[in-house]
């Protein structure tokens, strides 16, 4: 379920971060491993039964069983995946599925080559070299064919990677085999990874398959600009979805206000035209404000999707008619951007593309409840982390900054949203907390932790970064020396993973960036020392 927050006539342009978003009720639970971790396990699990299976199904000598995937139903059932070695050489085609019960026992297997694997010999008669140039010349002999027609065409061969001995079982009938990738470019600029298997004995191409699934586009969108994309080739036509990033997706709403909207998808790998007229400018913000927030968050702190699952987002635009907001909703796992007013100012900036997903990291979270203290904190670790997200990706339609929305000039003087060195600037945040701070409106409420941040990232006092002019006070008349970016993001962090809870409020939030900086650098570091200063700047004590 979404709800929509509401806040007075008169304060509404400052409230266009609101979202629409779910957040869990209930106190975080005890953290549970991480599916890298848990996955590793299982395949640990799955490599230690490898040689009893291998007996258990009177596999050869010369075979062994390489773990690859294992999945485990509610009841406890094992799906442990296989591939297979044949005297140390892998075997295309003799991949397997053993279906272990919960006690142990195999209940099934489903094999991909079903009969007895051997081969007569592992010399081939056709020596590394002979087997790559007869790749290549199976490759180049489809350079420029129907290139005019189809732009995945290959226009030319680069080279070949080394090729590697193999055996070939995909047929039934088990062979030596050489298989080599043929490097080169498609017809529209794709990069080409050709895998070819040739017989051993004969030169003979028994298998040749593209391995680049994905193309790389571009795009030009209204607010970042002129971009690259991870796009996805379907037949003749280049979609707005990103295998490599957990098949992240953008689609068109339409104006309409639920649904799961039309993939945008076109024929020549280029999107948008920088113009809010063109539906795919819109588009391009959004799939690439998604790529961006994945990119922070996986090289940043190693988190594999919002969900630290392994599965993307999708992102929703042309949402409803001169709708002025932005939403996360935890309920389809999607972002969803209005057009703004007169529907020719789409809300698709990158610091509201990551702050609105940093929605959904907060829910899987800590939990923070929407409202009070901890709904400010909630608001304030979307705008921190949405920052990093435009800090980040560093784009020069959009330079980074301690300004939110700025790029949209909802104010319409050019004035941002939000401003993280003295939120009070904005005429309704807050700069300090006080014991009445709670009964704000969560994104005044923000405020304190919005200044912290920047208190801890850059210090006090006036200074030009990036070009952008702040001065920021402390509480106390203090002078707070900043430790940079990365480490502030870092405590905050893990604060957020680690130690914050649904209900966590100004008090709890300081203790947990301790124990945070504590962790990551020493209680007696200078780190420490700056997140309690910072702390104080903004009367948090």
């Amino acid at each position: 379920m979404k709800r929509k927050l509401t806040v007075g006539a008169v304060l509404s342009a400052t409230a266009l971060l609101a979202g629409v978003i779910q957040i869990a009720a209930a106190p975080a639970q005890a953290a549970a491993p991480a599916p890298e971790q848990q996955q590793s396990a299982l395949l640990a699990l799955a490599a230690g039964q490898s040689a009893p299976v291998a007996q258990a199904l009177a596999l050869g000598g010369q075979e062994k069983l390489v773990p690859k995937d294992v999945v485990v139903d509610r009841d406890g059932t094992r799906h442990l995946r296989y591939e297979r070695t044949y005297a140390g050489l892998p075997v295309i085609g003799g991949d397997l599925v053993v279906h272990q019960k919960a006690d142990g026992s195999v209940g099934s297997v489903d094999r991909a080559f079903a009969g007895r694997l051997s081969v007569p010999t592992l010399t081939p008669d056709l020596a590394a070299p002979q087997a790559a140039e007869r790749a290549t010349a199976a490759v180049r002999a489809t350079v420029g064919a129907a290139a005019d027609e189809d732009e995945a065409a290959l226009a030319r061969v680069d080279g070949t990677d080394a090729p590697q001995l193999v055996v070939w079982a995909a047929d039934g009938t088990p062979r030596l085999a050489h298989r080599t990738v043929v490097r080169g470019e498609r017809a529209d600029g794709t990069p080409s990874r050709q895998e070819v298997v040739t017989d051993a004995a004969t030169g003979q191409v028994l298998s040749s398959q593209e391995q680049v699934q994905t193309a790389t586009g571009t795009g030009k969108g209204v607010n970042v600009g002129t971009v690259t994309l991870t796009t996805t080739q379907s037949g003749s036509s280049y979609q707005l979805k990103d295998a490599s990033r957990g098949n992240q997706s953008t689609t068109d709403l339409k104006g309409g206000t639920s649904g799961s909207g039309t993939l945008f998808a076109n024929t020549t790998n280029s999107f948008g035209n920088g113009l809010p007229s063109n539906r795919e400018s819109a588009a391009v913000d959004a799939q690439y404000g998604a790529a961006a927030t994945w990119d922070f968050y996986k090289n940043t702190f190693g988190r594999n999707g919002i969900k630290n699952n392994g599965v993307g987002a999708s992102s929703r635009v042309h949402y409803s008619t001169g709708y002025v907001n932005a939403f996360w909703d935890d309920s389809c796992f999607c972002m969803t951007y209005g057009d703004g007013s007169g529907n020719t100012h789409p809300l698709t900036a990158i610091d509201v593309s990551g702050h609105e997903m940093s929605h959904g990291v907060t829910s899987a979270t800590a939990g923070l409840i929407y409202s009070g203290e901890s709904g400010g904190l909630n608001e304030a670790t979307s705008d921190i982390f949405g920052t990093m997200v435009e800090w980040y990706a560093n784009l020069p339609a959009d330079p980074p900054d301690y300004l939110i929305g700025e790029k949209l000039n909802i104010n319409g003087n050019g004035t941002p949203l939000r401003y993280m060195d003295k939120p009070s600037k904005d005429g309704a945040s807050a700069d300090n907390w006080s014991s009445t701070v709670g009964n704000k409106d969560v994104h005044y409420s923000s405020g304190v932790a919005n200044h912290f941040f920047y208190l801890l990232a850059e210090g006090s006092g006036a200074k030009v970064i990036n070009g952008v002019s702040y001065n920021s006070p402390t509480s106390n008349g203090s002078t707070v020396t900043g430790i940079g970016r990365a480490k502030a993001a870092a405590i905050w962090y893990r604060a957020l993973t680690v130690y914050m809870t649904s209900t966590t409020n100004y008090k709890a939030a300081r203790a947990a960036t301790l124990k945070a900086a504590t962790d990551l650098y020493g209680a007696t570091s200078t780190e420490y020392r700056t997140v309690a200063a910072a702390w104080s700047g903004v009367n948090v004590n």
